[in-house]
């Protein structure tokens, strides 16, 4: 890097420092959150009733009488990073500072619907942070491969399959309808995308966590969820959801519309154009009625929300190195949707960081 030679050449280092030393111990934030989810931190308060001093919080959560001011620690740097809120309290005629939740430490509170908390054990299982030890391997060698399959030679669906027992495809699975709870809240502001439809059909939908959302907004929607058989092999719905099992390489159930939720980010721009055309013989039979209901991110560069666009090009890499997928711009979209036959698209944004794709035959 050159540095200005007009007098700021010093404080040029010194904020360059600054900014490589913050992306270097990242990580370090995102592990102390995970201590905070492992421990029960948002559930201890959320219970209380009330924000906690540091000893109360310690004697909840039955902590050795060493660690308390481990907590403490933990405790000041996620409540810098936004996850709990301080405020000042008196106990025994000495004040002191009570932790409270904030909208993003909500997220952590264990059975409510809204609970994020597998989100955070499945982005941050070891499988997925030991893999990144192989980069170097990665970038050297001339194979089409994942990351994941560099460091541990098999594919991650494999592995997932594979460790089925250790409950590591039970937490995926967790994970993803975690994510799909978020979707509700969507669903009631975009009721219109969905209004009008007989039939739907939710691909690689998983144990149906976003269909039963639909399903319970629009019960006269008759809905499928569509996945492997092992996903889907021994649930059961009633008269208007139903589950299937099934390739959707190879087809997909006809509907009035196929809904494609965190699917096509999974796969490169060869198979996602495959699943998209399947998709397209799926609502052939509506004609121009029929449609494709994509949930997934469209990246913007331009974007003045720098903190979205980051999210949006991290999820980009776990795309590529988890499974050679992508997450696409505007044009990419495009272009994509185009060459797998269709006539025309809209792109709405939802859910913070995602957008709803509705494509037409």
């Amino acid at each position: 890097m050159a540095f200005s030679t007009n007098g700021s050449e010093e404080s040029e280092l010194y904020h360059a420092q600054i900014h490589l030393y913050k992306h270097v111990y990242n990580f370090v934030s995102s592990m102390a959150l995970k201590s905070a989810m492992e421990l029960g931190i948002a559930d201890a308060i959320h219970n209380h009733g009330k924000p906690m001093t540091l000893s109360e919080l310690a004697s909840s959560l039955k902590l050795h009488p060493s660690k308390v001011n481990i907590l403490y620690r933990f405790l000041r740097l996620l409540t810098h990073n936004g996850f709990f809120t301080k405020t000042t309290v008196k106990s025994n005629e000495e004040e002191e500072t009570a932790y409270g939740l904030t909208p993003s430490s909500k997220l952590l509170i264990s059975g409510k619907s809204t609970c994020l908390s597998t989100l955070i054990e499945g982005a941050l299982h070891a499988s997925s942070i030991d893999m990144w030890k192989s980069s170097k391997k990665w970038f050297n060698e001339d194979k089409e491969q994942t990351l994941f399959e560099c460091a541990t030679g098999e594919n991650y669906w494999d592995f997932l399959n594979k460790d089925s027992e250790s409950g590591t495809l039970s937490l995926f699975q967790d994970a993803m309808a975690a994510d799909s709870r978020m979707f509700k809240l969507a669903l009631h502001e975009n009721k219109n995308v969905f209004e009008g439809l007989e039939s739907l059909v939710d691909v690689a939908g998983g144990t149906g966590a976003v269909t039963k959302l639909i399903h319970e907004a629009f019960p006269q929607i008759k809905c499928t969820v569509f996945d492997q058989p092992q996903v889907v092999g021994n649930l059961t719905g009633n008269e208007n959801l139903n589950f299937v099992s099934g390739d959707m390489f190879k087809s997909i159930p006809p509907a009035d519309a196929v809904l494609l939720k965190w699917v096509l980010h999974d796969w490169n721009d060869e198979l996602s154009l495959k699943i998209l055309k399947n998709s397209k013989e799926a609502i052939s039979h509506k004609g121009k009625d029929g449609k494709v209901i994509i949930i997934d991110i469209s990246i913007d560069e331009t974007s003045d929300d720098r903190r979205l666009t980051e999210l949006q090009l991290e999820y980009d890499l776990v795309m590529l190195t988890m499974f050679l997928g992508k997450e696409r711009t505007k044009q990419e979209w495009e272009k994509l949707i185009y060459d797998a036959g269709f006539s025309s698209y809209k792109i709405t944004p939802i859910s913070g960081f995602k957008s709803l794709v509705e494509v037409y035959p």
